[in-house]
């Protein structure tokens, strides 16, 4: 079990795409037609086998249109983790007190994706999708020719997400559930997985948990900050973009 994709919403995709790729020297993969039955319009940028997503309502009444009311603005706003076992992991969301929201079964060209969305009430901060390829090398979302897109100058992969809330160990026990994971240790407030860990820090200026910021492996820091200051996204030494801090590690 490993993060796979993490996602902002933005009512300008490209706009956000575009300063994203400039900052971290990536390149855009693949538009999805098949997000239009969520009212959506997207765009995928590869970090190595990893993905940030970016989606745009385009209709009325959408789940990422509620996200600006309630938010104010653009930011993180879905989870997507990579599970081994699909079928455990569904049964198990089964028979646990969170409710799955939407059940997805898609092949194309050979590929054979499965996915669940989990109840956000329940969980918490963010839409949490757990899912599964056939073959696991390939991610559907992301198109079939998404390998030919990979830059990896200056970045490598993500490896965490941090949420925010003012009870941020209510928060983690939340997420405990439903992923099927312990925290690392009753003082962390720290989830480990493979490759990656969702992590959870307190926000008392905000009554509304949500994405504080995405990690990803820097190759290149330097560069990658001297991009950001270029382009107006470093504050106090700190990168802000698309509305979620980015992390290098």
């Amino acid at each position: 079990m490993r993060l796979r994709q993490l996602v902002f919403v933005s009512k300008e995709r490209d706009r956000l795409a575009k300063e994203i790729c400039d900052v971290f020297d990536l390149k855009e993969a693949y538009n999805d037609p098949g997000l239009i039955s969520f009212g959506l319009e997207n765009v995928l940028i590869p970090l190595n086998d990893t993905f940030f997503e970016i989606v745009t309502p385009v209709q009325e009444n959408t789940t990422a249109e509620r996200f600006f009311e309630k938010t104010g603005g653009e930011g993180g706003y879905m989870i997507i983790v990579d599970v081994e076992d699909f079928e455990h992991e569904n049964e198990r969301v089964e028979n646990s007190e969170i409710r799955i929201i939407w059940n997805g079964d898609r092949q194309e060209e050979g590929i054979h994706a499965r996915t669940i969305h989990l109840h956000p009430k329940q969980v918490g901060g963010a839409i949490l999708s757990l899912d599964k390829m056939i073959p696991e090398n390939e991610w559907l979302w992301a198109g079939t020719k998404w390998k030919e897109h990979i830059n990896n100058s200056l970045v490598d992969c993500i490896s965490g997400v941090i949420l925010q809330s003012s009870d941020p160990d209510k928060l983690c026990s939340q997420w405990e559930l439903a992923l099927g994971k312990e925290r690392d240790s009753d003082t962390k407030l720290n989830i480990s997985l493979d490759q990656s860990n969702i992590s959870f820090v307190e926000d008392l200026n905000s009554k509304v948990d949500g994405i504080y910021a995405f990690v990803i492996k820097a190759l290149d820091r330097n560069a990658i900050l001297e991009n950001a200051k270029l382009k107006g996204f470093l504050v106090n030494n700190e990168i802000s973009i698309g509305g979620v801090k980015i992390i290098l590690e």
